[in-house]
């Protein structure tokens, strides 16, 4: 490159990039505001008094951009420990509702778990990096959170 020469860089890149995690819990659909006739009729089957269990997959996204030295939006290896902190470590083979005091006075449906992991992680990732958790229940049940 000679003097005067303009160097031209590149717009900043920005993408999303997403991690996954799998926990298994057990949880009933039951609102204490409700009568016990309420709750049958709403939640159904899933207000059985003993609860039911789900293999949960979760989907966390975070959006920003490309690092030109690293080319990274952040280094996957600290999503998985965030991931373990925020997910694993409080939802992993428990009781939502009697192991997690945030289910204690919220119905521990796939919104409020997605709204949860939302908040946990939020408090450990660097700003503005969080876009998205996705919550799937079943194969055919999930809940997508973005902060709204």
């Amino acid at each position: 490159m000679q003097n005067g020469d303009v160097v031209r860089q590149r717009p900043p890149r920005v993408i999303q990039i997403s991690r996954t995690a799998a926990f298994s819990a057990c949880h009933r659909l039951h609102c204490n505001s409700l009568s016990d006739e309420d709750n049958k009729k709403i939640f159904g089957k899933c207000n059985h008094p003993n609860g039911h269990g789900h293999n949960y997959r979760v989907i966390v996204t975070v959006r920003g951009e490309i690092d030109p030295i690293t080319g990274m939006v952040m280094n996957l290896t600290d999503l998985k420990k965030y991931m373990e902190e925020a997910i694993m470590i409080p939802l992993d083979h428990k009781n939502l509702d009697l192991d997690v005091p945030f289910f204690q006075s919220v119905v521990s449906s796939v919104e409020n778990v997605a709204v949860f992991i939302w908040d946990s992680l939020k408090k450990k990732l660097p700003p503005g990096l969080l876009y998205e958790v996705c919550v799937h229940e079943t194969d055919c049940n999930s809940a997508t959170y973005r902060g709204e």
